[in-house]
Order: structure tokens, then C-alpha cells, then sequence
């Protein structure tokens, strides 16, 4: 689309509503209420929602005195969409042909001309060669930036020739019918395309789903490309290349065969590990140790006694590093693993008695214990369990955890489990195999039991020595476990101790042989029996008859089934068994077209005539939508009868997706795109910042998320984005926000005053921290990612040779940041992209390059205050989150609704989808606001239900 805004040299971004143009909020004075009176002729004149939002220049004084909630409600009141629509989407177009030449025009050539005009198009850009016919002219989207120029009283610029505000109404009043028109007659003869192949993530999910485990099956393939409206899953580029299927039939092959198994079930492998087991083999290092020093300082018994003193009291005296605790004593013994050749690595014991009662077993060994470990919050709270080169490639790696909380402790801690090797001598791999923390909650001396369940193939990268090197060579083939407190460390009054009194590990483990993923493809597990070759091809047909149907999301005809079958009868003959002759032609039913694009089948006659996808695949859009994945058998016998696309229907199976875990993946998968989360993966911050680690890092990732996922369940207003009186946060957040009271690393919803400070996800401290260089602030970064992110306005890209901020002029050098940028905007290539985006970012000077609040900056108080294009003063994060509240909440509920269609429709949006966008945006408004009503409102839409 066409950047007029920056053609046009304006100044700021969003879209202004006329309602309040002259005045702000209906309040009880006279003289502002004659104010709001004198509205009302214009706001009768005010074009639809989607153009004419409601914006307003400064406003009055009395919207200081109310709290940020009170006027989210009042701000929602002025919202244009709570009129009745014009027209109706499907009403054919009704068009006044000579509004343009007798009315718009004049007004355009006395406020536009002189500077945009025949002799000085400045920018380029000459608004009278620009087409006014939008149903069948090229300039469509030229109109759609003009509009948004006058809506946000960009154009004319203010040292320009002004525009009166009956004039700005007129125009607006035209345009917007042009638009919403235009946009109907376009939708009935063109049609928008949303062909296109599964994105990585929905391919592994797809596979997850129809595999039956749980595990990541597209690591190999390459990462997406992101749209231009930032999202992966866009039909723009997600198309494969003929090389391209040979990868994902090497990918299904591989998948298959990790989910069937072969022969009979293989052996456990069994460690067993007391924490006076371990104390022992740590005194045995222990004396090692000194033997060395010993020998080592045989002629200097001074040296060698102090040597022996320093070691012995380090051993003795761990502070706050991870020990282990003689219970009858209390003497205690430093817990630090060293690989030492795998000298140290515990043996497996005797397997072959019975799984069910070793657990029991495991149960009674901790009353017998003489030794605990000891993990404190702190630097390297972690204990290593050592288990050699006997670890197995497949299946569930078990660990079953003996423990409980320090005595007297009040915190509840939390632990992970990690999985690693000494890589080098200088380093090593270390890989967190537990997806959440798991809650210590026994009280001291009553230890309860922790246990998890591991994919052995899903351990990514694994040691690739432990096969082909002797133990005790290095690089080391020995595995270990590491159980490490995840707590956050608040003191030695607050502490979170973990106390382990035993550890035990079995692999692999299976539920049931054969497990389940092999059974739901070889139903009564007949590929290994000896079949005659006609037993041989019905049993084909049977697995092909199930399987085929739910990869390819369709009824399937006997003559596909034929086909497949001739190539199980083509290859049978070069397998080795069955079994992998059956793999190999399923591997092609999980590589053809049919399974890996996502393509509207040919429309009905009925569909066609209303426009609409066939059930299938509306069922398949649905089912990407809310779970990123392919549709369920629910999904698909609904698609089957005809019904899916009736409203209460769909709402039903909205209902249950939602309800349904694998909405997470929507959830995760939506939030990330949407706000562009993948830069703070690479943020890098300064070392300064000594308490951004990799836990309040992983911390920031999650609170988008979970932000989202608290509204999407209590179907809050899409507002609360912009501002909330409560958070979800964990602990280690609330730590970092300051915020009293929370505990545990799960995140959880708490309630807030009602400051601009916290609350909503503008002042989230993981997107804070991506838009900044990770040692300052970036007022330039923060205001771009507002106007893209939030309020889907995003600036122009920079001109050429833009020039930099000269930091090695000392001049310069003493400027304030604000000060820098002010100076840097006030050069003529900068001004005009700075003016529109600096006010913005500015708002947000009161956080630091990791989200934490500032009052002062190197001593100097923080000022945080910038004039947008109208002369609106946005006053620090109060300011910006009021001036959302009162003036652009329209544009932002329909930015919402926008960036949520894109995502859901798997396409970007066209002109012709501007009144389907409308009116999904006004019923979402009349309602509410809600963000679960939006998923209903958008999912029983022309908008999704259209092809």
C-alpha cells in the first residue's frame, strides 16, 4: 500500500474521529457542554467507524481527573460504531457520481493543490491524477491514506493552508462511503486468495495431532518468513518448491518411524540414588582431593597445610551453594559436580523385577535416609546426578524425586529438571527437559515424591560420544540429570529451599507395547505377523482406509485408495517387511498436496452464490485458527453433515476449542506474531543489568502471553490492552515490577491500582526490553512497534542517507536522549518520519532498557512528555495511555480486529475486505469489547466464512 503519509511530509499517526474535534468528554460545565452541543451537527455529518474514529485534538482539562478505567468506559462511549451501520455488506454499492467533480473536489484544490498538485506535487504525489471512481480506478489505496491523513489531521500540515472542520467533514463523509461502498462491489467480482502450504509450526502440530506423541517433528525444516503484516502464516509466501517435497517425505518417513516400533519391549535400565549414597561419593572426591594436595606439597608443609585448611573449609562451608546434610551430625558436605573421567557415574542396578513395585520401594527408601541434599535459591542451585553411557535413544525417560521444603520455610520452591554432558573441558551441554516448574509442596520431614516423564528423542542435542567413546575418555559419553531450584532468591528471611533425600531414574518407559502411536496406525498390530500377500493387501487397505481421511482432512474415494494401494504392491517387493513397505506409502499420503497445502476445494452452487467456503474448509480454517493444527473428528463429522457453518455451531465449537489445551498453541503462536516477540529472543542487555538472567528473561516471553490468555478466558475488553487494573505475572516478574504478595513461578492473575504504570501490555517489561538496544531506552523503536503493533498505522520506511546521530560530537554528547532525537528530527530528511513516530516513544522514557520504572536518568529527572501532530501532549505513559483510551480506542479495537483476521484467514487483507472489517469491528464494540466476543464475532463473519 502506498505511504502517502510520508509523501505527504505529515506528522503523526492513527485516525482522528470528528466527534471531538472541537471539544473532548461531555462533562457538567456550561460552557463544555454547550461545547458538546455544538458537536453534534458535525458528529451527524461523521463517516463510518472504520474511517472516522474517535480521536480528538487536546484533550480538555477535566480528563485528569478521571482514573484510567472511568475512561475506558467513557471513551468507549463516543465510538462512531455504536451507530447503526450504513448498509449492510452484502447490499449492492450506491454510489453519488457527482459528488466528487461538484463537491470534494473545490474542497481538495483550495486546502491540497498548492502543495500537491500538477506544479508542486511535493513528494511526488499530485492528489488530481489520483482516481476518485474506487469501485473500478486503480487508486483505491491512495484514498485509504488521504482519509487517514484527514481523520488524523495530518493533512494539511498545520503551517499550511487549513482545512475548516466542515470542510474536513465533508471529505471525510465522502470518502468514507466511497470506501465502504467500493469495498463491497470489489468483495462480489474479486476474490482473495488464502492458498497456501502449512507453516512449520502447523505442520508439527498437524503431525503431533495424527501421530498420537507429543513431540517436535519439524526441527529440521528452516524457519518461516514473516508477511509484511508480520505474520508467518500468510498465503503471500508460503509455497514449496518441487525439491521441497522430497525434505517433508524424508521428514514424514522419519516421523512414522518414531512412532512404530518393532520386536518386543525392550529392557529398563534402572538407577537408584540416595542422597548418602551421594554424600559418600562426594567425601570419596573429597579425600581424593586432598591425597593430591598431599603429594602435591609434600616439601611444604606450610603450603600444604594451608592448601588442605582452604579446601576442607570450602567443603565444609558451602554458603549458599547446593550440600549435602548429614541428618544425625548436621555437619554438612559442599555438593559440586566435577566430570572426573566418569569415575564417579552411578551404576544401574538389577532391572528385572517389577516396575510397579520398585515404585513402592522407591516410596519406603527415603525413611531410611541418613544424608538430604540441600538446594538454596542462589548461584548454581542445582544437584547432578551422574548415570554414564547407558541412557537409551527412545521411549520416557522417568525421574521420580524424593523431596520436600526447609524446615520452617513458608515459600513453596520450585524445581526443573535438566539433562546435559560435560561437552569440553571448558564447557558443557545443558538441556531443560521440564516443560513447567513443579511446586515443592511437602512440608520439611514429610518428603512426597516429584516426578517426570521425558521423550529420550526429544532431549535435542544429545551426546553423540556416548557410543563411541569409553567411559571415562573425554570428550565425555557419560549423560547426567541436574535438579535445580528455579526459586527466586529473596534473602535469607525468604528462603526456598529444596531438600532431596533420593533420585530415581528408569528408561525407557512405556505405558503399553506396542504404545498407542503404533497401534492407531497398525490397528491389532498385525505388521509383524506373517500375512499371505492377499492378507497382505487388505490389511493395507484397512490402515489406508483410517488413515488417509484424517491426514488429508476429506472424505477419500475408493480410487485413491486404489492408487495408494498399487505403490504398497510396487515397493512391497524392494522392503524388507510389511511394516516398512506400508511406512513408505504412508510417508506420500503425509507429503501430497492435500496434507501440506491448505486449498478451498470448488464451491457448490449454493456456496458460490453466498460466497462461502464448503464445510471442510471452513472446518480446516477453524481448526488452523484456534489450535494451529489440522481438525479433529468432531470438526470433520460436522463438515460432514452440512452444519458446521450455521452461527450457533460454530460458536458451540469455538466454545470447546477454546476449552480444549491446544488452544495454548493459538494463544502462544498469535501473541508472538502479533506483537513481533521473535526481538526478544535476540535481545542481548547490557551487563549492567545484573538482574536481567535467563529466567526473568524467559519470564518477560511468557506475561504477553499469559496476558492474553487471562482475557481470552474471562473475555475482558480488548482495552485492558492498553491499560488493566490487574497483571498476570509469576514471581520473578512481580520481584522485577516490584509488585508484594505473588509466589511461584506460574503465572497468576493479580490485582493493581489503577496507575498508568503497570498494567495492560504497553508497559510489559519483555516488550519494553525488545525495543530497546538492551543498554538504553529507544524512544524511535517503542514508537514504531506502537503504531505497527497496536495501532496497525505503520510509519513509512526512512528515506535514503538518513544521517546518523553524531555521539562524538561533545555537544551532542551533553544532550538528553530527548534531546538528541529533537536535534536529530530537525533536519529536513528526518522530520517528517520523526514527527510522526518520536511522541510516541518519547511516552515511555520512564523505562529502562529492561521495563523497569526510572525517575531520574544519571541524576537528571526524566522527561517524558512530547506534542503529537496536533498539538496533543502526551504526558509520560499516563498521558499515552489516556489519549488511547479517549480518542483512538476505535482505531484500536479495529486494528485488533484486523491483525486477528489476518492470522485467522491465513491471508493478508484486501480493499474489498474494508466493510467485512467493519462490521465485524462494530458488533464487537456494541457488544462490549470482549476478546472472546471478537474470536466468536470474526469466526461467524462474511469476514472468515468467505473464501
Amino acid at each position: 500500500m502506498p505511504h502517502i503519509i510520508w509523501m505527504l511530509a505529515l506528522v503523526a499517526g492513527g485516525q482522528l474521529s470528528l466527534i471531538a474535534m472541537k471539544g473532548g468528554l461531555e462533562v457538567a460545565s456550561s460552557a463544555e457542554a454547550k461545547t458538546a452541543e455544538s458537536n453534534t451537527s458535525v458528529a451527524s455529518q461523521e463517516a463510518d467507524g472504520v474511517h472516522s474514529t474517535n480521536s480528538t485534538r487536546p484533550s480538555v482539562p477535566s480528563l485528569s481527573g478521571l482514573n484510567l478505567s472511568e475512561l475506558k468506559t467513557l471513551g468507549a462511549k463516543k465510538s462512531a460504531y455504536l451507530r447503526p451501520s450504513k448498509a449492510a455488506i452484502d447490499q449492492p454499492p450506491q454510489r453519488d457520481e457527482l459528488a466528487f467533480d461538484q463537491t470534494i473536489k473545490p474542497i481538495l484544490h483550495q486546502a491540497c493543490v498548492d502543495c500537491h498538485g500538477p506544479y508542486g506535487a511535493e513528494a511526488n504525489f499530485d492528489i488530481t491524477a489520483i482516481d476518485p471512481d474506487l469501485v473500478n480506478g486503480g487508486d483505491a489505496e491512495w484514498w485509504e491514506e488521504v482519509l487517514a491523513a484527514l481523520n488524523n489531521g495530518e493533512m494539511p500540515p498545520r503551517d499550511e493552508m487549513e482545512m475548516v472542520d466542515e470542510d474536513r467533514a465533508t471529505v471525510v463523509e465522502w470518502l468514507s462511503n466511497e470506501i465502504h461502498f467500493a469495498s463491497i462491489a470489489r468483495r462480489a467480482r474479486e476474490s482473495n486468495t488464502s492458498f497456501r502450504r502449512l507453516t512449520k509450526y502447523e505442520y508439527n502440530y498437524a503431525l503431533q495431532d495424527l501421530l498420537g506423541e507429543p513431540w517436535d517433528f519439524a526441527k529440521d525444516l528452516p524457519p518461516e518468513s514473516v508477511s509484511e503484516d508480520g505474520f508467518q502464516n500468510s498465503s503471500d509466501s508460503l509455497h514449496l518448491s518441487v525439491s521441497q517435497f522430497e525434505t517433508y517425505r524424508q521428514l514424514a518417513r522419519r516421523a512414522l518411524d518414531r512412532v512404530t516400533v518393532r520386536g518386543t519391549r525392550p529392557d529398563l535400565v534402572r538407577w537408584r540414588h540416595s542422597m548418602s549414597d551421594a554424600a559418600a561419593i562426594e567425601e570419596r572426591i573429597h579425600q581424593d582431593k586432598l591425597k593430591r594436595l598431599e603429594k602435591r606439597f609434600k616439601d611444604d608443609a606450610e603450603k600444604r597445610e594451608q592448601q588442605i585448611n582452604t579446601t576442607t573449609r570450602l567443603y565444609r562451608n558451602p554458603g549458599d551453594s547446593p550440600y549435602y546434610l548429614n541428618l544425625a551430625t548436621g555437619e554438612k558436605a559442599r555438593a559440586k559436580w566435577e566430570y572426573n573421567g566418569a569415575k564417579y557415574a552411578i551404576d544401574p542396578v538389577d532391572s528385572a523385577e517389577d516396575p510397579q513395585h520398585e515404585a513402592s520401594q522407591h516410596e519406603a527408601s527415603g525413611a531410611e535416609a541418613t544424608h538430604v541434599a540441600v538446594l538454596p535459591t542462589g548461584r548454581n542451585p542445582n544437584l547432578t546426578i551422574e548415570l554414564g553411557n547407558q541412557v537409551p535413544d527412545e521411549g520416557l525417560l522417568r525421574v521420580r524425586v524424593r523431596a520436600s521444603r526447609g524446615p520452617g520455610q513458608k515459600r513453596i520452591p520450585h524445581m526443573q529438571l535438566v539433562f546435559g554432558w560435560r561437552a569440553t573441558n571448558e564447557g558443557r551441554a545443558d538441556v531443560r527437559v521440564s516443560q513447567r516448574d513443579t511446586a515443592v509442596t511437602a512440608a520439611a520431614g514429610q518428603a512426597e515424591t516429584y516426578e517426570w516423564l521425558i521423550p529420550l528423542g526429544e532431549i535435542d542435542p544429545r551426546n553423540a560420544e556416548r557410543k563411541t567413546s569409553t567411559m571415562g575418555h573425554f570428550p565425555s559419553p557419560s549423560e547426567y540429570i541436574r535438579l535445580v531450584n528455579s526459586s527466586v532468591p529473596r534473602g535469607h528471611d525468604h528462603p526456598a529451599d529444596i531438600v532431596i533425600e533420593s533420585v530415581q531414574v528408569d528408561a525407557p518407559i512405556y505405558h503399553e507395547w506396542p504404545p498407542k502411536s503404533h497401534q492407531q496406525i497398525f490397528p491389532g498390530n498385525r505388521a509383524n505377523e506373517q500375512l499371505t500377500r492377499e492378507e497382505e493387501v487388505a490389511y493395507a487397505r484397512e490402515i489406508l482406509t483410517r488413515f488417509m481421511p484424517r491426514v488429508w482432512r476429506s472424505s477419500v474415494d475408493s480410487a485413491a485408495v486404489d492408487s495408494k494401494l498399487a505403490l504398497f504392491e510396487a515397493v512391497r517387493g524392494g522392503c524388507d517387511d510389511f511394516q516398512d513397505a506400508m511406512l513408505e506409502v504412508l510417508a506420500t499420503v503425509l507429503t501430497s498436496p492435500k496434507f501440506l497445502y491448505v486449498a478451498a476445494k470448488p464451491m457448490t452452487d449454493a456456496a458460490a452464490h453466498n460466497r462461502r467456503l464448503a464445510d471442510g474448509d471452513l472446518a480446516t480454517r477453524l481448526s488452523l485458527f484456534l489450535w494451529c493444527s489440522v481438525p479433529d473428528d468432531r470438526l470433520l463429522e460436522l463438515a460432514g453433515s452440512g452444519t458446521l457453518h450455521q452461527p450457533e455451531v460454530l460458536r458451540a465449537e469455538v466454545d470447546r476449542m477454546l476449552a480444549d489445551p491446544r488452544h495454548e498453541r493459538f494463544v502462544k503462536h498469535f501473541v508472538d506474531q502479533w506483537l513481533d516477540l521473535r526481538a526478544l529472543s535476540y535481545l542481548a542487555v547490557d551487563k549492567s543489568f545484573t538482574q536481567f538472567d535467563p529466567s526473568l528473561k524467559e519470564s518477560m516471553q511468557q506475561e504477553p502471553r499469559a496476558f492474553f490468555a487471562e482475557m481470552l478466558r474471562t473475555d475482558a475488553s480488548v482495552l485492558d490492552i492498553i491499560h488493566a487494573d490487574y497483571a498476570t505475572v509469576n514471581e520473578r516478574l512481580a520481584v522485577h515490577y516490584g509488585i508484594s504478595g505473588v509466589e511461584g513461578n506460574h503465572f497468576q492473575r493479580v490485582s493493581l491500582n489503577d496507575e498508568a504504570s503497570r498494567g495492560g501490555i504497553l508497559t510489559q517489561a519483555g516488550l519494553l526490553a525488545m525495543n530497546s538496544d538492551g543498554q538504553h531506552s529507544h524512544p524511535l523503536k517503542r514508537g514504531v512497534w506502537l503504531l505497527n503493533c497496536l495501532l496497525n498505522d505503520p510509519p513509512p520506511p526512512p528515506p535514503a542517507a538518513v544521517p546518523e546521530i553524531d555521539l562524538a560530537d561533545p555537544e551532542i554528547a551533553k544532550l538528553t536522549l530527548k534531546q538528541r532525537i529533537e536535534d536529530h528530527r530537525n533536519q529536513a530528511a528526518c522530520m517528517s518520519c520523526h514527527q510522526k513516530i518520536d511522541p510516541w516513544g518519547i511516552a515511555f522514557e520512564n523505562y529502562d532498557a529492561i521495563g523497569q520504572w526510572r525517575d531520574e536518568i544519571n541524576g537528571t529527572p526524566v522527561d517524558a512528555s512530547s506534542a503529537l501532530y496536533n498539538d496533543q501532549v502526551l504526558d509520560g505513559i499516563d498521558g499515552l495511555k489516556r489519549y488511547l483510551l479517549d480518542s483512538r480506542q476505535d482505531q484500536f479495537v479495529r486494528a485488533m480486529v484486523q491483525k486477528l483476521a489476518i492470522f485467522a484467514s491465513g491471508r493478508p487483507l484486501a480493499f474489498s475486505d474494508n466493510a467485512s472489517v467493519d462490521e465485524v469491528t462494530r458488533a464487537v464494540r456494541q457488544e462490549g469489547d470482549g476478546l472472546k466476543t471478537l474470536v466468536h464475532t470474526l469466526v461467524t463473519s462474511n469476514l472468515f466464512l468467505a473464501p
